[in-house]
């Protein structure tokens, strides 16, 4: 992800987040898609990318008193992921988080994968703890 930077409140969200200060209540998917990026942008790298998600936000979840195997989803956190790294190589470059959210708003419809996946496999169990692969489309690779 050579031609996407991070800004000054990327770097600050991060350590919120890093920090466990980040609100719990205002971790949306747009904050989902922004760690994403910004994990991205600073390892270069898929699968260190969704283990360093994974971590922040159970950690989130843990200072705040949540058990991560109610609140936390495998498939979804690795599926955006992936899918923040394809529209993040078929863009030129991204000056922030926020610029390449802005440029790609199709990934603010959390809905989307449901075009991956049919709802009993995103929504099962299984699909909580473990990643699954998808069962209508492949999410696709960069």
């Amino acid at each position: 992800m050579i031609n996407h930077k991070v800004t000054k409140e990327d770097r600050h969200f991060m350590k919120q987040v890093e920090c466990c200060e980040f609100p719990i209540d205002q971790f949306d998917h747009r904050a989902h898609l922004r760690l994403a990026y910004i994990c991205l942008v600073q390892s270069n790298s898929i699968e260190k990318s969704i283990r360093r998600v994974k971590s922040l936000i159970i950690g989130l979840l843990r200072h705040v008193g949540i058990n991560p195997s109610e609140k936390y989803h495998e498939t979804l956190t690795q599926a955006w992921v992936r899918a923040v790294n394809y529209f993040m190589s078929h863009m030129k470059n991204g000056l922030s988080a926020h610029d390449f959210i802005g440029k790609n708003p199709i990934m603010l419809d959390s809905k989307i994968m449901l075009s991956h996946y049919s709802v009993d496999v995103l929504f099962s169990s299984k699909a909580r703890a473990t990643y699954i692969e998808p069962n209508l489309a492949p999410i696709p690779n960069s």
